[in-house]
């Protein structure tokens, strides 16, 4: 197939790329780098992969024949649709509709990235797709979570209006190697803060509880989503359900670390329980997460650490020492 991914520069879309390319697809990558990095696309080599600079919320254009695409653009970490709450609507609802409307001019399939946010702070535990979520539309996370809501709304409609084959994958926390250093969400902050040495940030007291899904096994979701007949909105993430007190003393085991936990105000809306029912995605699917947490654990801090380093060495300064180029009449 010809596969566009909007998004295709950042950290999940980036790996999608590799994933469809490793099928044998043509991919044509499409992104505005607003949140996304070329870095996460230097690896690839394939004469059957492109990158297009585009804004979708101002349009979407692609010459020739595409058959599916991947519909990822959107800041999706709380650090940057805070930074970005404009864009992040917009990127919802016009990047969406834009979307849908190559889809159907080309006569491809769409399949949207929805997020467990959708769900809000939520009354059940844990969340199936029959849930309905308890979001707070006005609050500082509402520019994330309604833009979601209205996208997989839209989705909807063209698919019981246009006959537009779309699929809706509600993401749970996933992490893994390409992810910012600066990206804000636990697994990032805690590896970079124990790898630095620095207190580990917890806000409120922690008994707040997260699931952590390793990328390689969303991307294995994604993929089966994309190729089956489901139509309506699959969770996909790892049930394994943590503390966050309980996840930073692992990864202060994991790293040696002998940082200390530093804790920090709630932020609003932020959500107490966060954790997928999976029953879809293992019945219509045949899918569930493969990688324990410690392994992936391990393949992010790797990432990270070679990151790390690398920001240091070009943050550093030249050494005075240093022979100077002969100034030449």
């Amino acid at each position: 197939m010809r596969i566009i991914i909007t998004g295709g520069a950042g950290f999940v879309g980036s790996h999608l790329c590799d994933r469809c390319l490793s099928e044998g697809h043509e991919v044509v990558a499409v992104d505005n780098l607003i949140t996304g990095s070329l870095d996460n696309l230097a690896h690839i080599t394939s004469d059957r992969f492109s990158f297009l600079q585009q804004n979708i919320s101002e349009g979407v254009f692609v010459d020739g024949a595409v058959d599916f695409i991947l519909h990822f653009a959107s800041p999706a970490s709380p650090v940057d649709y805070l930074e970005l709450p404009i864009q992040t609507l917009k990127v919802g609802a016009l990047g969406t509709h834009n979307a849908l409307g190559l889809a159907r001019a080309k006569g491809a399939g769409l399949l949207l990235a929805s997020t467990s946010e959708i769900y809000g702070d939520p009354l059940q535990h844990p969340q199936s797709e029959s849930y309905w979520g308890n979001v707070n539309s006005i609050g500082p996370r509402g520019c994330y979570d309604e833009a979601k809501r209205f996208a997989e709304a839209i989705v909807m409609a063209y698919h019981r209006m246009h006959g537009i084959d779309t699929k809706i994958v509600r993401i749970f926390n996933t992490y893994g190697p390409r992810m910012r250093l600066d990206d804000g969400r636990v697994v990032p902050n805690f590896l970079k803060q124990a790898t630095l040495g620095e207190p580990l940030t917890i806000y409120g007291d922690g008994s707040q509880t997260r699931s952590f899904c390793y990328v390689s096994d969303l991307v294995e979701g994604i993929y089966r989503l994309m190729l089956s007949q489901e139509n309506l909105p699959v969770n996909i993430g790892n049930p394994n359900e943590f503390t966050v007190i309980e996840f930073a003393h692992l990864v202060r085991r994991l790293t040696g670390t002998q940082s200390a936990l530093e804790h920090r105000p709630l932020p609003q809306d932020d959500p107490k329980q966060r954790q997928p029912d999976i029953s879809k995605a293992r019945a219509v699917l045949n899918w569930e997460p493969a990688v324990p947490l410690e392994e992936g654990l391990r393949s992010t801090l790797s990432y990270f650490e070679k990151a790390l380093n690398a920001e240091k060495v070009e943050q550093a300064p030249r050494n005075s020492q240093e022979p100077q180029p002969i100034a030449r009449p």
